[in-house]
């Protein structure tokens, strides 16, 4: 018997074709030819050293090596079919997010975790808010492009630790007497929220950041006060680690969305994790698959 590999495919195509014992039937479920058919069968025959059909007017035959053959090509087929689907299912889905979104993203991910345990994540946090996917499965994305699914649009407000309040209200004065922290190297979110408040505060004591989220964290541990979205805080205020004193939010243009594989290239669960990440009632993914 030939040493050379035992040709897969060819194995394939034998048992289709042992089921329809028609080449054009065959040819329509692997979606090739019938002389792609006929070819990996010829070379599964000569790999075995004899013949598996026998050609005739009304189409094919198993011949008696064949039909012998044939169950116990099934059984091992199935057999590494069920291997590589099990192996499929513990795969992992590589997702690329902005650390900027991290508060938001990480609360969502444990909660699916809980409900989906099979479904595992390798997050990569950047600061890069590139629109290619690279070597990813899914990607969040910043920006005003808005490419893919949207998940959220950037709004923002004013938040602080509650610590920093003397009363329940605020306004200009109480601002003025405060640091101000700044989600970007400039002032433009303060400003933009300023100017939909029809504010004009003289900015004292000022501290930039690189990030949203370093500006969030430095809110929570008291030292100012900063311009967050209301998406990316809303559990920092169910947790009262910060509160929103004014009533005012401003639309920044900018959106999250998310971009993912097409479907014929995506691992297992990618859509589950889409459906998820892309609802707001954390009950709508269904547990029955």
């Amino acid at each position: 018997m030939s040493q050379r590999p035992l040709p897969l495919n060819a194995i394939h195509a034998f048992i289709v074709t042992a089921r329809h014992l028609n080449l054009t039937r065959a040819a329509g479920e692997l979606c090739i030819t019938q002389g792609a058919v006929s070819r990996k069968i010829a070379s599964l025959e000569a790999w075995l050293g004899f013949s598996l059909f026998d050609r005739h007017a009304r189409g094919l035959r198993l011949t008696p090596q064949g039909s012998a053959l044939l169950p116990s090509l099934q059984a091992g087929y199935q057999q590494i079919f069920d291997a590589a689907q099990a192996s499929r299912q513990q795969a992992v889905i590589r997702l690329k997010a902005p650390t900027c979104a991290m508060r938001w993203l990480l609360p969502k991910l444990v909660a699916l975790e809980k409900l989906r345990p099979e479904l595992h994540v390798s997050l990569t946090t950047t600061v890069d808010h590139s629109i290619l996917l690279e070597h990813y499965d899914a990607a969040i994305l910043y920006g005003s492009s808005g490419r893919g699914l949207r998940l959220f649009e950037e709004e923002l407000t004013p938040v602080l630790a509650g610590g920093l309040l003397t009363s329940r209200s605020a306004d200009a004065a109480t601002l003025t007497a405060m640091t101000f922290l700044h989600p970007t190297a400039d002032s433009r979110d303060w400003q933009l929220w300023l100017k939909s408040q029809q504010m004009s505060i003289a900015m004292q004591r000022n501290q930039h950041f690189a990030t949203m989220d370093l500006a969030i964290s430095a809110a929570i541990q008291g030292y100012g006060v900063t311009v967050a979205d209301v998406t990316l805080i809303a559990e920092d205020l169910a947790m009262q680690r910060l509160v929103a004193p004014f009533s005012g939010r401003v639309k920044t243009g900018a959106v999250y969305s998310l971009i993912r594989r097409p479907a014929e290239e995506a691992p297992p669960l990618l859509d589950e994790l889409v459906a998820w990440l892309s609802s707001h009632d954390e009950t709508a993914l269904s547990t029955e698959k």
